[in-house]
């Protein structure tokens, strides 16, 4: 029987996108490429600037998309009467922040698009959750929540300039610039601590969240509280609550964001391969009555820890003479992949193709070297 070998990273794919379909998601499917407006009007809302551009044969600027949910945005439906629950796996086109080159980048993801009621809202949290659980049992979700924020800076008179300042200085948890921006502004006392608590705030949700409550001063944060206490409450339903923490430095500054936020961990990556959110602002940006709430994974992270960075090119490097009958290659090759193992077979090993095992074939006989771990 033929088998077919699929690379980590593919498998990753295949059971994530298994996990959203199993949940009622659709997939989406999209051109490599959109109008390049689409992300000039948009631009706070990408990772970053820089977009490859292009100019079609009609004369239109077009661009290789470097983002999904704002071609998911645009065209899904106008109101709340249907709500799109769409699942993707696709190429995007970014700078990569370590080479600094333009990068084909995976990303898997979904969105829910619509009437975003309480189940909604934590069922794409709890998704985000089993998505690290198919990548590694040690993962970690840190959330946090924007209306929150925003409701203790309701309780200022700071302009959008200092607000978007103070949401920086609490991403960077930096105290000092907070105490000094709120002193320079007459923020009350009780404010000023409010957001030096939340620039400090993190641990298991279960320890936290009585603290986040005494710091709870108005409609908006206390809606807030209950949305994050309803969605943590869905997760212990759902048995996948361990391991999520409440982390305020996991704050947006893009006016587009304006509920939960999130970001998943795996050990063995330093970065964040999962962020989502709610982001009804964008949404109703783009002139439809809808709430909104989705995440992506970056499969492009998991290479190292998924063994994308392996030293070999195949497992077993089948070396043949020039005696050797074409049918006992063909038998020695079946055997090797039935085995599941990729294999190459060549007259010589030259020393430019990597294996982990060595395999020699004389008189018909197979004899293998090496470790097959």
């Amino acid at each position: 029987m033929s088998l077919v070998r699929f690379t980590n990273e593919e498998m990753a794919v295949m059971n994530l996108s298994s996990l959203y379909a199993g949940y009622g998601f659709k997939q989406f499917k999209m051109s490599k490429f959109e109008e390049y407006d689409l992300y000039a009007e948009n631009k706070d809302f990408l990772l970053g600037s820089s977009v490859i551009t292009f100019t079609d044969t009609n004369g239109k600027l077009m661009a290789l998309k470097p983002d999904v949910t704002l071609s998911i945005v645009k065209s899904v439906g106008d109101t709340r009467l249907n709500t799109e629950k769409v699942y993707y796996s696709e190429n995007v086109y970014r700078v990569d922040k370590g080479t600094h080159q333009y990068k084909e980048l995976m990303q898997v993801g979904l969105e829910c698009i619509g009437d975003i009621d309480m189940y909604s809202l934590s069922e794409v949290v709890m998704l985000a959750k089993k998505s690290l659980c198919e990548i590694s049992p040690r993962n970690i979700l840190d959330i946090s929540h924007m209306g929150f924020l925003n409701g203790l800076l309701d309780e200022t008179k700071l302009s959008e300039k200092q607000r978007s300042a103070v949401i920086g200085y609490i991403r960077e948890k930096n105290t000092i610039a907070i105490e000094q921006i709120c002193a320079d502004n007459f923020v009350s006392e009780k404010v000023k601590n409010a957001l030096v608590l939340l620039t400090g705030m993190y641990g298991p949700f279960s320890m936290k969240i009585d603290e986040l409550k005494k710091v709870s001063f108005n409609d908006a944060a206390d809606n807030a509280v209950r949305e994050l206490e309803s969605i943590f409450g869905f997760l212990s339903a759902c048995g996948c609550a361990d391991g999520v923490n409440i982390d305020f430095s996991i704050v947006s500054d893009s006016g587009y964001y304006n509920g939960v936020v999130f970001q998943g961990f795996i050990d063995g990556v330093p970065t964040s391969v999962l962020t989502g959110g709610s982001y009804d602002n964008l949404v109703h940006k783009f002139g439809k009555d809808a709430g909104a709430i989705g995440f992506a994974v970056y499969i492009d992270l998991l290479e190292r820890l998924m063994g994308g960075d392996r030293s070999y090119d195949v497992d077993v490097l089948l070396v043949y003479d020039c005696d050797t009958k074409l049918d006992d290659i063909a038998k020695a090759i079946g055997n090797i992949r039935a085995d599941g193992k990729s294999v190459r077979a060549a007259a010589s090993d030259n020393g430019t193709v990597k294996y982990r095992q060595r395999a020699e074939m004389r008189n018909g006989e197979v004899k293998f070297y090496g470790s097959d771990d």
